[in-house]
């Protein structure tokens, strides 16, 4: 077998498997496979679907639903990726806290100005600072964003610990 049908095989059958160590090759052999099958399965979507007549918005049930099927295992490869560098799995949620952080911090946001709009403040005197307090905080949660997502490229993309681990012993290279 191919590396890239054996990264698939060995993904797919630690669907949930949080433990252990991915290598390097396992991990990004099947990305590519999920990369790949979620661009044919959209245009195979594009081809048997179309778009929504009322709205225009494509209809996309294959490709999305390949990627719930995927999201596990490739959370979980990802979280055995880490751990072959040395580094906790939970890391991988990173960027996804901020993404949920930034989302509440809108919603509060939302709230509090319509709170103080409800207890009688002028609308106009209001909407200065909450424009302020909107972009100053997307910006600062892009740029964190941006940062966790290059620093999480960066750490999956870091050579295979050469010694057994915290996480588990060295695994066997792939044909």
């Amino acid at each position: 077998m191919s590396a890239f049908t054996t990264a698939i095989s060995t993904c797919l059958s630690k669907y949930v498997t949080f433990s252990g160590r991915a290598r390097r090759p396992e991990y990004w052999w099947f990305v590519l496979f999920v990369v790949i099958g979620g661009i044919l399965l959209s245009l195979v979507d594009g081809a048997l679907f179309g778009a929504d007549a009322e709205t225009g918005v494509d209809r996309q049930p294959l490709s999305s639903l390949f990627s719930l099927a995927m999201f596990l295992p490739m959370l979980a490869a990802g979280w055995r990726r880490l751990h072959d560098t040395g580094r906790p799995g939970w890391y991988l949620l990173l960027p996804m806290v901020v993404s949920l952080a930034m989302v509440l911090a809108m919603m509060m946001g939302v709230m509090v100005f319509s709170a103080a709009e409800q207890a009688g403040s002028d609308p106009d005197a209001l909407r200065a600072p909450a424009l302020a307090f909107g972009i100053g905080g997307m910006i600062v949660a892009g740029i964190l964003q941006l940062v966790l997502t290059v620093l999480m490229i960066w750490w999956l993309s870091r050579p295979t610990q050469e010694e057994q681990n915290q996480y588990g012993p060295v695994p066997p290279l792939q044909a």
